[in-house]
């Protein structure tokens, strides 16, 4: 399994509430692609939301964020931490 990070954008505005909601809605149907997802982090000002999560593919963080209704605009994968 790969760490995955993705970023969202224009979601200028988004709540702690919103936040919280999208990733529970990530949470509930993550194990149906084999996605783990981690922790979402968000800026409203800027729009931009990042989530950390751990899949077998970038494909699979795909579709589990097209389901929930949140596309991601980037995926990026995280080989390496310290």
């Amino acid at each position: 399994m790969t760490r995955f990070m993705d970023v969202h954008h224009d979601m200028q505005g988004i709540t702690a509430d919103q936040l919280a909601a999208a990733h529970q809605a990530d949470l509930a149907i993550e194990g149906e692609e084999g996605v783990h997802f981690e922790r979402a982090w968000a800026d409203p000002e800027s729009g931009t939301v990042y989530c950390l999560s751990e899949a077998p593919s970038a494909d699979a963080v795909l579709r589990v964020h097209e389901r929930t209704g949140h596309m991601a605009d980037e995926i990026h994968p995280v080989p390496l931490t310290v």
